[in-house]
């Protein structure tokens, strides 16, 4: 999906052991967050790859158009549960 983006903390196989490494489901072995990801990747659903996500003139906000309310939210945060997430045709 977003090429840019394609590191191992943006994968839906990646578990986080703290803010510098964490687990890749697949292999198992333990992966440097912001390491290069492997053909395998699979973009984890955030606020930012969602149809209803708004930037917003603010730094690291944004709004979610999904209700009337438009709450704010963060570009990164995950949306694995979100019931109206979609993801955008990029």
């Amino acid at each position: 999906m977003e090429q840019n983006n394609c590191h191992h903390r943006n994968c839906q196989n990646y578990a986080p052991v703290d803010v510098i490494k964490g687990i890749c489901h697949l292999s198992k072995n333990t992966v440097d967050a912001s390491g290069a990801s492997c053909d395998k990747f699979e973009q984890l659903p955030v606020c930012r790859t969602c149809k209803h996500y708004a930037a917003t003139d603010r730094k690291l906000i944004g709004s979610c158009n999904a209700n009337r309310t438009k709450f704010f939210t963060y570009p990164d945060l995950v949306a694995t549960t979100c019931e109206w997430f979609a993801w955008t045709n990029q």
